[in-house]
């Protein structure tokens, strides 16, 4: 039996459910309310000490950390293997992995979380906002949205995230001269990480960032999102009322982003 501590605007969750969705696997979805920091209730840290989603529950055993569970499954569930055979192309997924992990995410949740999270944490008092903050136990990932709370679209993590944004971008359009997929002929691991944080872009009618320029990246996101999986796993969230929601904040927000982007796209 496989359980899923998920939120469907969670890059980390939905490269979980793109999995789950490649092997056709069975799974319970709990619902974690990220805006309502669900997140950060006692029972949730007790699955959870990150106070993060994703959360798998794999036959009572909990694997925490979206990449990691995303090799569990894989290695749990061996048919249609997603991490590539030969070694080399192994260890290509896994810096793309990496990548995503330590740059790509953290600059995802700085363009993502003022608009998605910050509104109804703005609706709480000064210090009901500060104990929920103080409550997060990650010290960079505290101090960043402690910033955001602050500066907004302004802060510097923003400006940063829209640099990894792109650097990510070049170096994938550079991969896909010779690949179709990420790290070989075949969609792999390193396709389901990095995929999300394009359903980030492409949410908030931010895709100027790789369709202008970047022709290779643009093709190969767009078979990520015909495959069933991407489908099932992440664009069946998106409903024509969240999407029409998330274009309106995205368009707001873009002057901002594209001055941060300026010289840079």
């Amino acid at each position: 039996m496989l359980e899923l501590y998920t939120h469907p605007q969670s890059p980390c969750a939905q490269k979980v459910r793109i999995v789950l969705a490649e092997k056709g696997l069975a799974w319970t979805k709990h619902h974690v309310s990220l805006p309502d920091k669900e997140n950060l209730r006692p029972e949730y840290l007790q699955l959870n000490p990150l106070g993060v989603v994703p959360t798998l529950v794999a036959e009572g055993r909990v694997v925490i950390e979206s990449n990691v569970i995303c090799e569990f499954l894989d290695e749990a569930y061996p048919h249609h293997k997603l991490m590539p055979a030969d070694p080399y192309l192994a260890a290509q997924a896994r810096l793309w992995m990496k990548h995503v992990d330590g740059k790509l995410h953290p600059a995802c949740g700085a363009l993502q979380w003022p608009l998605l999270m910050l509104p109804g944490l703005m609706k709480k008092t000064d210090a009901e906002r500060q104990a929920l903050l103080d409550q997060i136990p990650e010290a960079p990932r505290r101090e960043r949205q402690k910033r955001l709370v602050k500066f907004g679209l302004e802060a510097p993590d923003v400006a940063d995230g829209v640099k990894t944004y792109l650097k990510t971008i070049r170096d994938l359009e550079k991969s896909l001269a010779t690949t179709r997929w990420a790290v070989g002929e075949q969609f792999s691991l390193a396709d389901v990480a990095l995929a999300p944080y394009f359903q980030t872009l492409y949410q908030f009618g931010w895709t100027a960032f790789y369709d202008r320029s970047y022709p290779r990246v643009t093709e190969w996101y767009q078979r990520c999102r015909e495959r069933d999986s991407y489908k099932l796993g992440v664009s069946s969230d998106f409903t024509a009322d969240v999407s029409h929601c998330l274009g309106e904040l995205g368009a707001s927000a873009w002057p901002t982003i594209e001055q941060h982007a300026r010289g840079l796209m």
